[in-house]
């Protein structure tokens, strides 16, 4: 388990902007107000997402009706590109990294050619989606992919993906190729170099019943990378557990108000909440500690006020033997440690004591 390393926070703005880049710049203030290290949008042009037949979720229809289609939907929650560099200069300006997820490869190489994104986030419905994957790995840009609905077996086969094209492989895109790739040592370092998996339950809010974060865990001995958790439960238990289970990412959608129009708002946190999921997970870091068990220097003060020494029960002349009736044990713990009651029972006392006074460790026989 990680023990010391700082959990990379992601407020997941996601389309809480809805539509407006003034929105989005205050989402971004309260992400930076809130400690987060990053700030997390989504890249996509709606045609080349979504079909004209496809219908909403049902977390959707809850939240936005069912008068209008998911394309029409989501077309509303569009980022242009000129809006999506105004809001990478503004979180330059307040110190939070600019993050932000396509949906198509056409919003992949804009983040990545033109907005030098740093990394890219690949969304739980894209984990199947093999060509999008490779189009990503062949940009060689670090990848945190969520792995929300999947098998051990899909993740496996979306990191083989990966791997094939991080390597750049010369021959044809194949099951056996990628499979190849994944198993070769170098594809395994790739790996560990560029992939970081987020264990994810893709509903929202998520029931905590079908949240198993025990699979992180999974995940983490499976593939041997770094875990961590894109959380859509209701408040912040369960991303704080999860970093006390050892998640080096955790990503949780914010808004301004839960009760503003939109798919995403109601199963977000507001300010006031972000950032008190921030500084839990910074209060759970420090508490971790080391794997070593040894007195915390704050506690070492109090060991002889809390602890207990053997102490004269009552007065004892020098050579009477020490009994269980002129014999107890009582604070401060600054003398002899009580483990050693019974070596001194029949031993004789060299000196007198008083009530209370401590043993001292010149003993005679």
């Amino acid at each position: 388990m990680r023990v010391t390393s700082r959990t990379y926070i992601i407020a997941e703005a996601g389309v809480n902007h809805n539509g407006s880049v003034d929105l989005a710049k205050q989402l971004i203030d309260v992400a930076a107000a809130a400690g987060a290290d990053a700030v997390k949008f989504q890249t996509f042009k709606a045609e080349k997402v979504v079909s004209v037949n496809a219908a909403k979720a049902e977390y959707q229809q809850q939240t936005t009706g069912v008068g209008e289609s998911q394309l029409e939907m989501i077309k509303k929650l569009e980022l242009s590109e000129e809006a999506h560099k105004q809001l990478m200069q503004y979180c330059n300006n307040k110190g939070i990294d600019f993050l932000s997820t396509p949906f198509d490869i056409d919003s992949l190489h804009f983040l990545v050619d033109k907005m030098n994104l740093a990394r890219i986030k690949i969304p739980s419905g894209e984990i199947t989606n093999a060509p999008f994957l490779l189009e990503i790995a062949l940009t060689q840009k670090p990848v945190i992919l969520s792995t929300g609905m999947s098998t051990l077996g899909e993740v496996e086969l979306a990191l083989s993906v990966l791997a094939f094209g991080y390597l750049k492989r010369e021959q044809k895109p194949s099951y056996h190729g990628f499979l190849q790739a994944y198993s070769a040592a170098e594809g395994q370092q790739v790996l560990k170099d560029k992939v970081t998996l987020l264990h994810c339950t893709t509903e929202y809010p998520a029931p905590f019943s079908d949240v198993n974060l025990s699979a992180m865990d999974t995940l983490k001995s499976a593939f041997n990378l770094p875990v961590g958790l894109s959380d859509h439960t209701v408040g912040i238990a369960v991303p704080v557990a999860a970093v006390a289970r050892g998640a080096e990412v955790i990503e949780k959608h914010f808004t301004m108000d839960k009760n503003l129009p939109g798919p995403d708002h109601k199963a977000s946190l507001e300010p006031g909440e972000l950032k008190m999921m921030v500084d839990s997970i910074r209060q759970v870091e420090q508490a971790l500690g080391t794997t070593i068990k040894t007195p915390a220097s704050s506690e070492i003060k109090n060991m002889s006020i809390a602890r207990k020494s053997l102490v004269a029960a009552k007065p004892i002349k020098a050579g009477e033997a020490f009994t269980e009736d002129n014999m107890t044990i009582k604070r401060p713990g600054d003398g002899i440690s009580p483990g050693f009651y019974w070596e001194l029972l029949g031993k004789k006392a060299l000196n007198n004591y008083k009530e209370d006074e401590p043993i001292e460790f010149i003993l005679g026989e």
